[in-house]
């Protein structure tokens, strides 16, 4: 900082330069307002603020509350990292999604992160085809699913929710055994179909449904009656909503919105998202995080520009954490978390 003492008759003035703090962040793409009701989520001066950059593919970013720090996971690089306000990124846990020897799977890490009833860190691990529980302090990790019932070996668990009950349902699309060139080989896959999965709290597994190509990110609505999956196929790039019956299983599905029109003119596929207290979408997809009404209106935009795969809501809930191809973002709504 520099400093400039300017003596006046009677008047001492002081010039400061700008500090670093004053500054202009660095921010990524665009916000693209098609309803008036998007003002009410997103203010008109709001910017989507890139925190850190230069990762190979990161995704499912959580928020923990406790310690005011945010984990997300770099697929490629078999890694989950932790950011916190003022200290950076560093290096929170390698490997993350597969402990085997193998070098030619596309994303062998975890995926999607969550905390359990519990607060500890749940990871649909790719590679190694489980979802399994983590210990926040001591990282001693467990496993909590890895199987069907009938003994076969899931694809790659992707995505992950819990029902208010401690129930947590996720989603097993084949990406994370996926083999480098040899356009999306799956070399020992034991399943023909993708699943939407449950595992209830007495341990038990149930398949709720397999009519998705491609399930993916998945939350429930405010008041649990509706399960939203986003279906991540170019060629069916979709978000259903599913009825939730009071045994936790699920009815006949409703789509919810289409965007295969949007796949090829704008970046990336139907991937995480999430729900805010009113009901409101925040759903990665072609263009962005598409915002839609709880009656599947597109609402708007936060244009990022490049692939989207996840977002999650963090500080005190109105604060939405974006993974965006190679970085990690933020932008502050009006809204809050359900």
């Amino acid at each position: 900082m520099s400093v400039r003492w300017l003596l006046l008759p009677l008047v001492l003035v002081l010039v400061v330069a700008p500090t670093q703090s004053q500054e202009p962040k660095k921010s990524l793409g665009t916000i693209d307002r098609l309803d008036p009701k998007f003002d009410r989520l997103i203010s008109k001066d709001a910017v989507l603020e890139v925190l850190v950059d230069g990762h190979d593919w990161v995704e499912g970013p959580v928020w923990v509350k406790d310690g005011g720090y945010l984990l997300f996971s770099d697929i490629p690089r078999n890694s989950v990292l932790k950011w916190e306000a003022g200290k950076g990124e560093s290096l929170f846990l390698k490997p993350s999604g597969y402990e085997g020897s193998r070098t030619d799977f596309v994303e062998p890490g975890s995926n999607g992160l969550i905390l359990d009833p519990k607060g500890n860190l749940v990871l649909c691990e790719h590679g190694d085809r489980r979802v399994s529980r983590v210990d926040l302090a001591s990282k001693k990790k467990t496993v909590l699913a890895d199987k069907t019932p009938e003994g076969k070996r899931f694809n790659s668990p992707n995505d992950g929710t819990y029902k208010s009950n401690g129930d947590l349902y996720f989603t097993d699309p084949p990406y994370g055994r996926m083999v480098k060139d040899k356009k999306g080989e799956f070399p020992d896959r034991d399943l023909d179909y993708c699943g939407v999965w449950r595992l209830g709290t007495d341990g038990k597994l149930t398949l709720l449904t397999k009519e998705m190509t491609r399930p993916n990110g998945l939350a429930f609505s405010p008041d649990e009656k509706t399960l939203y999956v986003a279906n991540s196929d170019p060629d069916l790039a979709i978000w259903k909503a599913f009825p939730v019956k009071a045994d936790g299983t699920l009815g006949e599905s409703k789509l919810f919105f289409d965007a295969t029109k949007s796949v090829g003119k704008v970046k990336g596929l139907p991937d995480g998202l999430k729900v805010d207290k009113n009901g409101n979408l925040f759903a990665t997809g072609p263009g962005g995080v598409l915002v839609f009404s709880p009656e599947g209106k597109h609402l708007g935009t936060i244009n990022t520009g490049v692939p989207t795969s996840n977002c999650a809501w963090g500080e005190d809930g109105s604060v939405l954490y974006v993974t965006a191809d190679k970085a990690l973002c933020r932008i502050k709504t009006l809204t809050k978390s359900k």
